[in-house]
């Protein structure tokens, strides 16, 4: 057993987890692409039309999905910059970088997504509803913890820096999930629940599920492929690093 725990805590070194993120992000990004055509087959091709929003509602097959990841990633980056920031091991702070722009990259999708189906739903492209403020404001987040690592020459100052900001920023995050429960918003309760029964049908409910997962897988694989350039920008004076970049 000990042995084990001493071969898992060995990816913890930037030099031994290069090679194993190398092995594990192609696997991750075919699974991605796997679910993300089989979710919008399902999606767009043999999910029934709502009864009352007609075809524009397929629209959260999407939308939904980068949501939910807009939400997991940034709770994930916060770890890893909190375990960086407890513990200074150079891994996580990295692993908190690599995370950021694919967190972003889903809250704009959320927030883009949900405009142009609020349009014909609302009749508005934009309002300051609670929930689309505060993710909105996640944005704003995500965007500031990339100005100020970039804004920082040192990356362990880069790092504990950025990891106060997402440390703090992460009371966000219940703010945007129980914002339809604690302020009149224009935003439906949640379909998807682990203690109710969908309030959906089956088909639409494997569609959602799948792009979720779909979404995961990428941003696991993007995290991993990222994290290996900024290990190589940041170890390039030792002589491995010398060597992979050659």
């Amino acid at each position: 057993m000990k042995n084990s725990q001493m071969n898992w805590y060995k990816y913890a070194s930037p030099q031994n987890f290069y090679p194993l993120a190398g092995r594990l992000w192609p696997w991750f990004a075919a699974a991605g692409a796997a679910f993300a055509l089989a979710g919008l087959w399902i999606g767009f091709f043999v999910a029934p039309t709502d009864a009352q929003q007609g075809e524009g509602y397929r629209i959260i097959f999407v939308h939904v999905p980068a949501s939910w990841m807009s939400m997991f990633i940034y709770v994930v980056m916060a770890f890893w910059a909190g375990l960086g920031l407890a513990f200074n091991t150079r891994l996580s702070g990295m692993m908190a970088s690599a995370l950021a722009p694919t967190g972003a990259l889903f809250t704009f999708i959320a927030l883009w997504t949900g405009a142009l189906w609020g349009k014909p739903m609302w009749g508005a492209w934009w309002v300051w509803d609670a929930r689309l403020t505060s993710e909105l404001i996640l944005l704003f987040l995500y965007l500031g913890f990339l100005a100020l690592q970039a804004a920082i020459d040192d990356p362990r100052r880069a790092d504990r820096a950025g990891a106060v900001l997402a440390l703090v920023g992460v009371v966000n995050v219940p703010i945007i999930y129980f914002s339809v429960k604690w302020w009149n918003t224009l935003h439906q309760g949640a379909s998807v629940s682990l203690t109710k029964a969908p309030a959906m049908a089956h088909t639409m409910l494997w569609g959602m599920l799948l792009m979720a997962l779909a979404f995961w897988m990428y941003s696991i694989a993007t995290a991993l492929a990222r994290v290996r350039c900024i290990i190589l920008e940041r170890e390039g004076h030792n002589e491995w690093a010398k060597h992979e970049l050659e």
